[in-house]
């Protein structure tokens, strides 16, 4: 009981600092929120799905590979291929967001001339869009990408702190761990998705708002970069 206990106490710690010390669990929705213009109400609660099905992932690997008793190696190597995985596709999507703030920006400015021939197609096409109907199906879909791309990412510190209870064929322990760790990841992302999203509020940015969405394509790059270059 002393050892389940004091894996407990590791899952809550470990859910904290893992989250905090990767800034790609809290910008992009950070950064998303303010291009969009997104309610904190919605703000929270896309953060929140997205947080669920970061840690229900990789609960859902663990669970079965325990089950079929698959090695915790390879459980460990699918959990960081599964990491190069999200980081490309949070790039991609980061560089096609910047891409989206270029031309948002040059269009906004009034600055728009850049030849027809030398923009891609799918932007051409944007420029006989109706900017209302733009807008709505922009943020209908973005939500989805964030959410897909969170499905994707692994949490590596889970899955061992998953072996102990499941070699000691405590049921309880296991789930308790996967709650505990869960709960307390997705609280913190919360946390530093509502501070960053209520700090930005207070700052008026009305003259840069044509920089947002090129600014948050930018940080998602960035964050996509501290994935795949530095482990974060």
């Amino acid at each position: 009981m002393n050892e389940l206990y004091l894996l407990f106490v590791s899952a809550a710690s470990l859910g904290f600092v893992h989250t905090i010390l990767g800034p790609d669990h809290y910008l992009p929705f950070i950064v998303l929120s303010k291009a969009r213009q997104w309610s904190s109400s919605k703000t929270m609660w896309i953060t929140f799905v997205s947080g669920v099905g970061h840690v229900g992932g990789s609960v859902i690997i663990g669970m079965i590979g325990i089950a079929l008793g698959i090695s915790l190696n390879k459980l460990e190597y699918l959990e960081s291929y599964r990491g190069e995985i999200v980081g490309w596709m949070l790039f991609v999507f980061g560089l096609g967001y910047t891409f989206f703030g270029i031309y948002k920006y040059m269009s906004n400015s009034h600055h728009f001339h850049l030849l027809n021939f030398l923009m891609p197609k799918k932007i051409r096409n944007l420029q006989h869009l109706p900017t209302e109907e733009q807008k709505e199906d922009n943020t209908k879909l973005t939500p989805w990408i964030l959410f897909l791309i969170f499905v994707f990412g692994p949490c590596e510190v889970l899955i061992p702190m998953l072996i102990f209870p499941a070699y000691e064929s405590s049921t309880f322990g296991m789930i308790t761990v996967a709650l505990i760790f869960g709960a307390t990841t997705v609280l913190t992302m919360m946390l530093a998705v509502y501070i960053g999203h209520k700090g930005s509020s207070m700052i008026r940015f009305k003259k840069h708002e044509k920089y947002f969405h090129l600014l948050a394509g930018i940080v998602i790059l960035i964050s996509a970069s501290g994935i795949l270059f530095f482990g974060l």
